[in-house]
């Protein structure tokens, strides 16, 4: 911590994903330490993708070390629905593939479970948002595919990126797609006791 007088709370981000420090970064806020924890995030057997999100975010935060007092860990998991089905992180091309198909021309929902922990408690805030797709066509998923961007992307695309060009309406928040609701960060991050400068 580099304020001297240890007045400035310090903020761990327990997410490896760039988009996430990006999208902090919006709010003025870099974190002091990123460490990623380790868990298991296989879905039980028919769980909700909401209930699925929400879980795997709070079992985040208490796979982190206690913070300390004035230090707050900030924890997200985002995953796409298809009715019931979870669209997680596709393990290859062939399932990105599978899931770029089975969303064309359709409408899904993205759902971001944020958890924020103290040395006191954990909050979670679950923020839901539906997006279509227009119908893809050989060529365009062909494209995508050989891009590599479907990797390591909940659903199998990245709305921030090339994947944008298959979304013609989006209800909801963008930030949140795309991994991170900034509105409801920046709410519990106060709530949580975690204050920056130049906050709204």
């Amino acid at each position: 911590m580099d304020d001297s007088s240890g007045d400035r709370p310090r903020l761990v981000l327990a997410s490896a994903s760039p988009r996430r420090r990006e999208l902090l970064a919006q709010l003025g806020i870099t974190p002091d330490a990123i460490t990623p924890p380790e868990i298991d995030e296989t879905p039980r057997r028919a769980e909700r993708p909401r209930d699925y999100v929400a879980r795997i975010a709070r079992q985040k935060a208490e796979a982190m070390p206690a913070p300390a007092p004035r230090e707050v860990v900030l924890c997200a998991d985002t995953t796409v629905a298809l009715g019931r089905r979870i669209l997680g992180k596709p393990a290859d091309v062939a399932e990105a593939a599978e899931f770029l198909w089975a969303l064309s021309g359709r409408r899904h929902r993205v759902h971001t479970a944020v958890a924020v922990r103290n040395s006191a408690r954990i909050w979670l805030r679950v923020v839901d948002s539906i997006v279509r797709f227009k119908p893809l066509s050989n060529a365009e998923v062909n494209a995508y595919l050989a891009s590599g961007e479907w990797q390591g992307k909940a659903g199998g695309y990245a709305i921030q990126g090339r994947g944008g060009a298959f979304v013609p309406w989006i209800s909801g928040s963008f930030p949140a797609i795309v991994g991170l609701p900034l509105a409801e960060t920046a709410a519990l991050l106060r709530t949580a006791g975690y204050e920056w400068e130049g906050q709204a």
